[in-house]
């Protein structure tokens, strides 16, 4: 069964981010840095068709930074989506269809973070880590461009969150962490509030009555974003991600902390919702 232990996010979920890509690079890396960011209220934009056609892009950019996922667009999505990108998370495994975007996502983003997280195996840096060769290369290309990667040590601290609200081993379990949880995580260090954009409740793809979105906005002819959940929380062959149980964890945390979820609006109102949502995801881990 899933474990709720503490009544407030763990204390290792702070101080998570690290630098290891300087603005100014050279052949010889300089020790890494902390990434030094602070915002006081955060627009958390998930990359969900849940925000087609709802109009929230300037209620969005009023948010003081924005964070956005992956190689999810904005130009041509503002009214939905806004415009601004403060800090961008990337996963390992999106690097190239970033690069594919160089124009919108890195041209013209010089003022925008770059966080990108992965194994070890695609992060090292003696020349076999092929996501880190790029991103060096990449650096070498847009000198201006902030670029940002999670150290391994740092990824351990992620699996070590993740199992502490869970009690879930992720690899144990055979658990990929989605880009959704790092990007969390990040916010609740950089952010006094968080608002959250388009990301469903625990409960939500449980509905028989919930409306089936495209799982990317940007993809309307892309695999469903309710099914795409569940095939990955039930599968126990292979590598898959944990989606319904990380929703779970933030729901717990936003009863303690700053986290505020719109497009769908979450019902946060009492502790028994989070029990209930919590007894039906064990429901789907047992079938």
């Amino acid at each position: 069964s899933l474990l709720f232990p503490s009544n407030t996010v763990s204390h290792i979920v702070f101080n998570i981010v690290s630098v290891i890509l300087q603005r100014r690079l050279t052949s010889d890396f300089s020790p890494p840095q902390s990434l030094k960011m602070h915002c006081k209220t955060c627009a958390l934009v998930t990359s969900s068709a849940q925000l087609t056609g709802r109009k929230r892009g300037q209620e969005i950019d009023r948010s003081e930074c924005v964070i956005r996922m992956n190689d999810a667009p904005s130009v041509g999505y503002e009214q939905d989506v806004g415009q601004r990108t403060s800090l961008r998370v990337v996963a390992h495994s999106s690097l190239q269809r970033v690069l594919r975007s160089r124009q919108e996502l890195l041209n013209a983003s010089q003022d925008t973070v770059f966080i990108f997280w992965g194994p070890s195996s695609c992060m090292r840096r003696d020349g076999k880590g092929h996501v880190y060769n790029n991103l060096r290369l990449l650096k070498q290309l847009l000198p201006r461009l902030q670029i940002y990667i999670i150290s391994r040590i740092k990824m351990l601290k992620f699996d070590e969150l993740f199992k502490k609200e869970t009690g879930i081993d992720r690899k144990s379990s055979n658990s990929w962490l989605s880009t959704g949880w790092f990007t969390m995580a990040i916010a609740l260090e950089l952010c006094d509030r968080i608002s959250v954009y388009g990301m469903v409740p625990p409960d939500f793809c449980r509905s028989s009555t919930h409306a089936s979105v495209p799982y990317h906005y940007y993809e309307p002819s892309g695999p469903d974003e309710c099914s795409m959940y569940l095939s990955h929380e039930r599968n126990q062959q292979g590598s898959h991600h944990r989606f319904i149980t990380e929703k779970t964890v933030f729901a717990n945390w936003a009863r303690t902390l700053d986290i505020h979820f719109y497009q769908p609006d979450w019902n946060l109102a009492d502790r028994d919702h989070c029990i209930m949502a919590t007894q039906r995801l064990n429901s789907v881990l047992e079938m």
